[in-house]
């Protein structure tokens, strides 16, 4: 075809003379044109049509409709199929149609008169072909990406609509709200639902979309016309199958791993939780403190029950839970999570408990020839270094310049310390693992957070055989029948402390008794002569004098 190029200047628009062909005014070429309509194509354009004197004879704007044809085809007049062909969408030109590419000497009755030279003035909107396919771009992709879309997963997206002229005409974004269905089941164009194949959370793309996969010739309400091109800009949110369990991801596993949790375990671990693109929707890290829960008994979303199970001590591991195992089309408004969201969690365990857990005894180092060990009641005194069980230092006796010391037994100590400072030999270390339970419960104490379980670092240093409880002190043989009188030194027939003093510490020092241990054993001398001194007057009576085997067994005669 012969095109004859121009721009039109005053002279031309004034008198062109007799033309033979159409006279093509390109006054606006877009900068970027990736189709240009050829004979065979559908089209979509908006025209006024006037005379040489401008008097508008016809206007697709005044219809309030666009024209849409196939052009080169014989079905427009032969001047606009000439004047149409090779124009880009968002073109406009100017036409100049002589009358035999027009309506020749006939005209249109009422409209247009015979022989008249006809001017257009044309917008191209939308250009697409029969044989057209989806035209897909990935604008951006992650960098790993282990699944895609596939037919019957249910998908969440946000999307800027236009049509192919950039008119916007639908987003999810200026609804604040993604686009929530299902992929390959009919709820979508046939377009979307191709478009959204093979796609990864977190890709974009721009899915060009022809009219005989989207609206076709019934377009859509007012905000798609018929036969129109749809251009979608994609961002692929998550995405999951109905079908979906808990996907895990283990990131670190530490080498020595004793104890895998189970269901009925009670767990303290910190996390983050976000969405597939990576929004943080809530993180125990940010709060510095640990979720404890038990698992497996339905305190937690089923997802991170099923998640937890099998974890160590120190484990790294990606959590990824579909919403059917998490908070459902509902969502979470209190953490900001939408409906039918996937959750991923990167959790880090920092224990794990049994509340039938027992003390853990491992023995480090025992002497050789160790024939006394300790029992309840005795008087220890030992090293240890405490820390939780993902290292954090908590306490050491080597921070202070002398052992701890302590009466076993005599609730001093926590009792999973007590238990496990049992049947030792001096010079023997121990590691401890205690389950808070026989630790600091859940509140905790000082530095020591609710629920931890405790690791004890134990060397016994020295031990003092104790007496049985209740008792300050005890003959090895039997007491003196005399007492009294043994006690009175200076037999006035009164014993003031210093008097019970000295004697107490002959009967240790000549091996007749001992004084229950203790790092301050003038006090429970001084205890012991508090105790008989019934009446507080500073001296012991022959009245108020008594064994502690005859008060026990008074108190069972008043009970009788």
């Amino acid at each position: 075809l012969l095109l004859l190029l121009g721009v039109l200047g005053a002279p031309a628009l004034g008198d062109p003379g007799p033309l033979e062909d159409v006279v093509i005014d390109r006054y606006y070429i877009p900068k970027i044109c990736l189709r240009e309509a050829q004979m065979g194509d559908f089209i979509r354009y908006h025209y006024n049509g006037t005379f040489k004197d401008g008097k508008k004879f016809d206007s697709s704007y005044d219809r309030g409709a666009t024209v849409a044809g196939v052009v080169g085809v014989g079905r427009l007049i032969t001047g606009m199929d000439r004047g149409l062909q090779g124009m880009c969408v968002n073109e406009r030109r100017h036409l100049i149609v002589p009358p035999h590419l027009g309506y020749g000497s006939i005209g249109v009755a009422g409209l247009i008169p015979p022989d008249a030279t006809l001017y257009f003035d044309v917008v191209m909107l939308d250009i697409w072909n029969k044989n057209d396919k989806l035209q897909i771009t990935t604008l951006s992709k992650p960098e790993h990406c282990n699944r895609t879309v596939e037919n019957s997963d249910f998908v969440r997206y946000h999307y800027n609509g236009t049509l192919l002229d950039g008119t916007p005409f639908d987003s999810s974004y200026s609804k604040d709200s993604t686009y929530d269905t299902y992929v390959g089941t009919g709820w979508l164009i046939k377009g979307m639902d191709q478009g959204l194949l093979g796609m990864c959370a977190g890709e974009k793309r721009s899915i060009i979309i022809p009219p005989f996969l989207a609206y076709g010739e019934k377009g859509y309400g007012t905000v798609i016309p018929p036969q129109a091109s749809l251009v979608f800009s994609v961002l692929l949110v998550d995405f999951h199958n109905p079908k979906d369990g808990v996907f895990l991801e283990h990131l670190e596993v530490p080498a020595s791993c004793k104890r895998r949790a189970v269901t009925g375990d009670f767990v303290r671990y910190h996390y983050n939780g976000t969405l597939m693109d990576g929004t943080l929707f809530d993180s125990s890290c940010s709060r510095n403190q640990t979720y404890n829960t038990y698992i497996g008994k339905g305190y937690i979303i089923p997802g991170m029950d099923q998640g937890l199970q099998g974890v160590c001590v120190g484990e790294q591991r990606r959590v990824i839970i579909p919403p059917h195992l998490a908070y459902g089309e509902n969502g979470a408004g209190k953490y900001k999570i939408p409906g039918s969201a996937v959750l991923i969690f990167d959790v880090h365990i920092i224990d794990f408990h049994n509340p039938a857990d027992p003390v853990e005894i491992e023995t480090v180092f025992r002497p050789e020839g160790c024939n006394v060990t300790t029992r309840n009641r005795d008087f220890v005194r030992y090293h240890y270094n405490c820390s939780l069980l993902d290292g954090t230092r908590l306490f050491s006796s080597h921070d202070y310049e002398k052992p701890q010391e302590v009466t076993l037994g005599a609730n001093k100590v926590i009792e999973g310390l007590n238990s496990g400072l049992l049947d030792m030999c001096a010079g023997e270390r121990r590691v401890l693992i205690i389950p808070p339970h026989l630790g600091h419960g859940e509140s905790g104490a000082r530095g020591v957070p609710g629920s931890a379980v405790l690791r004890f670092e134990v060397e016994l240093i020295s031990m003092e055989e104790g007496v049985p409880e209740g008792y300050l002190f005890i003959w090895h043989g039997e007491p003196p029948a005399n007492l009294y009188e043994q006690m009175d030194l200076d037999k006035d027939g009164g014993i003031p402390a210093e008097e019970f003093s000295t004697f107490i510490k002959s009967q240790v020092a000549e091996g007749k008794g001992r004084l229950m241990p203790s790092s301050d054993p003038e006090k429970v001398i001084a205890d012991m002569f508090r105790n008989q001194d019934r009446n507080q007057d500073g001296k012991i009576t022959p009245e108020e004098l008594k064994l502690k085997s005859d008060e026990d067994q008074e108190k069972i005669h008043e009970e009788l």
